[in-house]
């Protein structure tokens, strides 16, 4: 049975992703601080709903810790790592930006040591379609400039892709990026907007829409991600021996390492997920229309040519059946 190191278990991804690794029959390790960005008493609902498998170990722990870090990968060995963990959320970022350092640039410096030290076969982390930044050029590729962030949260992803680059450089380390779009679904997180929609709509009071609407999102399902995801495990990249250094591609390289765009290839108005929303609650939403917010982009679009060819992933959850199945779960976790 193979072992996989899961951080950020508790989270939204990081939950779904134990489940899937679970069921396909790794023994999988998770790691999560359970801190209070948001509601605790979900992260600990999604880890009681995998506490009972024998194969799952939980780990509370700040990957920042890096005495607690290595001591945890001294005493498990995971083969594979899968790193999850991170402070979320491109807002919260611009009133504070120390978490984002403590966690994505040190918690993730810590995860390449134990995965150095521990000799792991593959490191999968989590980065983000924010690296996009200010390229407007559509659909976003890997093969793109990345060199131009908009938030703090997007500049700790891109600098995660460069830390794992030189580590693949310098140790061998096979290391494999994937750019999340938009990820939603059930036991998902309570700031994202088709959340705080739902909330709000069943409440009878107003949902903010920035930039008076005028806003497209790859919206993928998470379903969709945890399976590309289990995929890319099992691709350990081995680098490219036709890599030209006088023509640089950044999404790949003679090292170890590869980056993937992980979407749902087709970007979807935010006024048709609110309609979508709409028709699953069977309630109109109030909508206060507002500007667009620092740090935020007005589209997302995710190439994912190169995912299509490496693994075959496809997703396969359109949005209509993606909120349908999010609103279920949320009648029937908040016993609406």
């Amino acid at each position: 049975m193979k072992t996989v190191l899961v951080t950020g278990a508790a989270g939204f991804i990081g939950f779904h992703t134990c489940m899937r690794l679970l069921h396909d029959g790794y023994h999988v390790i998770g790691l999560d601080s359970l801190n209070s960005y948001y509601d605790v008493n979900l992260k600990l609902d999604r880890l009681r709903q995998i506490s009972g498998n024998s194969s799952f170990q939980f780990f509370k722990m700040d990957i920042s810790d890096r005495e607690a870090v290595k001591d945890l990968f001294r005493t498990t060995r995971p083969q594979f790592v899968i790193n999850l963990a991170a402070q979320a959320g491109v807002r919260y970022s611009i009133q504070n930006p120390y978490p984002y350092v403590d966690s994505n640039l040190v918690g993730f410096m810590n995860v390449l040591e134990g995965c150095r030290w521990g000799n792991a076969q593959h490191l999968v982390f989590a980065s983000s379609s924010s690296v996009y930044g200010a390229n407007t050029s559509m659909p976003f590729s890997v093969d793109q400039n990345v060199d131009h962030p908009l938030s703090l949260y997007a500049a700790t992803k891109k600098a995660n892709e460069l830390m794992a680059h030189a580590y693949s450089n310098l140790y061998k380390l096979p290391c494999t990026g994937l750019r999340f779009f938009t990820v939603y679904g059930p036991w998902g997180r309570p700031d994202m907007s088709y959340f705080t929609f739902t909330r709000s709509i069943l409440e009878g009071k107003p949902i903010e829409v920035f930039n008076h609407g005028d806003m497209k999102r790859d919206f993928t399902y998470i379903d969709d991600i945890v399976a590309g995801t289990a995929q890319i495990l099992q691709k350990i990249p081995q680098g490219d021996s036709g890599w030209d250094s006088d023509i640089p591609d950044p999404d790949s390289s003679y090292a170890p390492y590869k980056i993937y765009n992980i979407g749902n290839n087709t970007p979807v108005a935010l006024m048709k997920m609110i309609e979508v929303l709409e028709r699953a609650l069977g309630k109109k939403a109030i909508i206060n229309y507002l500007p667009l917010q620092d740090g935020d982009v007005k589209t997302t679009f995710a190439n994912i040519d190169d995912l299509i060819a490496d693994v075959g992933f496809k997703p396969s959850i359109a949005i209509e059946e993606g909120v349908l199945r999010f609103v279920r779960w949320y009648r029937d976790y908040y016993r609406i």
